[in-house]
């Protein structure tokens, strides 16, 4: 995420941080992205989320460098971080390559499926349940998209397969930023997203290639659908104040 253009004093032991303070801000930040807190393009200042999460830049840097790493911020030179901003064609064509390939590799899955691959993905079902009921998005997208990755891992495409998990990554991006931010239609939605996971499993479990494909296509064509790319409204978030100090 950002530079810090506000410069701060660190006193000599200030980066002495408490072990796991780093994943602790990580984790708030991205957070504050699916909350939709933090809109596509706000500006992460170094220097002031140094001061909203009391620590010092040093600690700032690399939570930045892993979100760049991860495609959830953008660094750019000179100009520090910004929350991504993924284009609406680029939303599109993500999800136009995971149906042309996607459809193919479940085929290609309910042939191959073992009992045990079948259980995996019951748990990812369950599992997601449970993060959305808690209101994890961010573990519920991360499972969501670990589901899609298991059919494709056991389909025997590695070329595919190498495609879609860049695609699930793009994906988990694209949904954190485009997804609705009225709260009750993001549960409705998602909860929909695990029901039709449920029918897709069911159609492996009969070993019905031509329909686990159609609910394959189906299944992204309601994600893209859900997505909401009217641009935020409103000024960018006062980061002092959307992230209190840490203790």
């Amino acid at each position: 995420m950002t530079s810090r253009l506000r410069q701060r004093t660190a006193s000599p032991n200030e980066d002495a941080a408490p072990t796991g303070i780093d994943s602790t801000i990580y984790e708030r930040v991205v957070s504050a992205i699916l909350d939709h807190r933090l809109p596509p393009g706000t500006k992460l200042v170094e220097d002031r989320l140094a001061s909203a999460f009391g620590v010092s830049r040093t600690l700032i840097r690399p939570v930045l460098v892993r979100l760049a790493n991860e495609q959830v911020v953008t660094l750019t030179p000179n100009r520090g971080a910004t929350i991504a901003q993924p284009s609406e064609q680029e939303a599109r064509e993500v999800f136009e390559v995971r149906r042309l390939i996607e459809s193919r590799l479940v085929e290609r899955f309910v042939g191959r499926a073992t009992r045990e691959d079948i259980q995996l993905l019951t748990r990812c079902i369950r599992d997601e349940e449970a993060a959305r009921e808690a209101g994890d998005m961010r573990r519920a997208i991360r499972l969501s998209g670990d589901f899609h990755l298991h059919i494709a891992e056991c389909a025997g495409q590695l070329t595919m397969g190498r495609i879609l998990r860049e695609m699930v990554s793009r994906t988990s991006l694209i949904l954190m930023t485009y997804s609705s931010s009225h709260l009750q239609a993001r549960r409705e939605a998602t909860a929909c997203g695990c029901e039709e996971h449920r029918a897709l499993l069911a159609a492996i479990k009969l070993r019905d290639a031509r329909e686990a494909a159609r609910l394959m296509r189906e299944h992204l064509e309601r994600l893209e659908a859900q997505l909401d790319f009217a641009p935020p409204t409103g000024q960018a978030p006062d980061l002092e104040r959307l992230f209190a100090p840490l203790a």
